[in-house]
């Protein structure tokens, strides 16, 4: 067994990158992602042929900021808030739903590196701040343990956005030698030159999203650049999170991940919505010479359909502003991010895609059957928002029960009885 080594680089601890464009605003840039929606319909169907974000979109989207939207500033980053990152996504989402997949499920990963040791994201960001690093759990991976750092081996699929990557998170169970049993999990950053891509991605839906399987050969990865610690949950840790202004990064990235696929689920509907406008405003009644946009019926549909999408919304910018409130509290001192906050939020997030769901349904159901032909704007959102919610996370019966147990006090262990006790 071989095992490879990238070069080391030399880091500053105080180095920081310049911000592209140092005055944007968040207005600014949720602007840009409406005023981008010409191009990325327009790119649709080849996006969709390609089985990947093309590189003109891609750098459309670099240039506009997206990328950047939750990076340090100290990285080159915008530093803006999860409200401003939730807008921003829906808007690209909307424009194309696998594009959106592709820049929220790399650019919310930037919460993730903010975790990490200060010198490892000055040596990734290097002096240009560009980063794009998809993150997934390998079933068929090990990080195993070795003096100085681990060496990661393995496979992981559904890799979103890995044809644009920088770099790679790859999760992984940690093998010790010696022991059969893997010691918990891990989450390696690796360079572009550390892994390769197989392109298998061939699924219903997000068929542009290029999520393909990631390969990775025995490499070797410093310490500093492997995390054990579970990102995802609130961290007693401390110091680490508030090493930026902002106090997000204090604050557990699960929600971060929740509100990418939560966002991605809305734009997508509103695609949908914007679709099917135009159906009601070209076609008629059944039997009748009468446009559908005058007829009493639609009217309930579209209206029901874009309220839900605007409840979606509405509570998905809702639920990311109690993230920001908590995360300020927590470093504040005045109240700690509890695992139930974040999963009541989580909740909330789940809650978001099933509306956006239960909207598509109604806007398919009665676009007509014309519309579900294969090359129909309608039937592709339909394709996507149904890949999109056979996603993993997606869990909705699992979050509530796990609210619940942490509510009464029943996610704990059972406390053993006293010996004497019954005697």
């Amino acid at each position: 067994m071989t095992t490879t080594r990238s070069k080391p680089r030399a880091v500053s601890k105080t180095r920081t990158v310049p911000v592209p464009q140092p005055d944007l605003t968040p207005v600014e840039m949720i602007e840009a992602a409406v005023a981008l929606r010409p191009l990325l319909r327009e790119k649709q169907v080849e996006t969709e042929a390609a089985g990947r974000i093309l590189d003109e979109v891609n750098a459309a989207c670099d240039a506009a900021g997206f990328y950047r939207a939750l990076q340090p500033r100290r990285f080159g980053g915008y530093e803006f808030d999860l409200p401003t990152f939730a807008k921003v996504m829906i808007e690209v989402a909307r424009g194309c739903p696998s594009t959106g997949w592709v820049v929220a499920f790399t650019a919310g990963h930037t919460h993730i590196f903010a975790k990490y040791p200060i010198a490892t994201q000055a040596e990734a960001y290097g002096t240009t701040g560009e980063f794009r690093a998809p993150m997934v759990s390998g079933r068929e991976a090990s990080a195993r343990r070795v003096d100085g750092g681990y060496v990661v081996d393995g496979r992981w699929d559904y890799a979103s956005g890995i044809d644009v990557s920088t770099h790679f998170f790859a999760q992984a169970p940690v093998k010790v030698e010696g022991e059969e049993e893997a010691k918990g999990q891990a989450i390696a950053l690796l360079d572009r030159d550390q892994y390769e891509i197989e392109h298998n991605w061939a699924m219903l839906g997000m068929q542009g999203s290029g999520s393909n399987r990631v390969l990775v050969s025995n490499v070797f990865v410093p310490e500093a650049r492997v995390v054990e610690r579970n990102l995802l949950a609130p961290s007693t840790a401390g110091a680490q999170e508030r090493m930026f202004e902002s106090p997000m990064y204090a604050g557990p990235s699960g929600n971060i991940l929740m509100c990418e696929i939560a966002a991605v689920a809305i734009g997508t509907g509103y695609a949908a919505l914007d679709c099917y406008e135009e159906i009601l405003q070209r076609r008629t009644v059944p039997r009748s010479p009468k446009i559908r946009a005058e007829d009493r019926e639609f009217q309930v549909y579209f209206g029901e359909a874009m309220g839900l999408l605007d409840l979606a919304k509405s509570a998905l910018v809702g639920c990311s502003q109690q993230f920001m409130d908590a995360c300020r509290d927590d470093v504040a001192g005045k109240a700690p991010f509890t695992n139930e906050i974040g999963q009541r939020i989580v909740q909330v997030e789940q809650q978001c895609c099933k509306l956006a769901g239960d909207a598509m349904n109604i806007m398919f159901r009665t676009s007509g059957s014309s519309e579900a032909k294969p090359g129909r704007a309608m039937q592709r959102y339909f394709r996507d928002m149904s890949t999109l919610l056979t996603h993993v996370s997606l869990t909705h019966d699992r979050t509530f029960e796990t609210i619940s147990k942490m509510h009464f006090g029943l996610d704990k262990p059972p406390v053993e009885a006293p010996a004497t006790l019954g005697k």
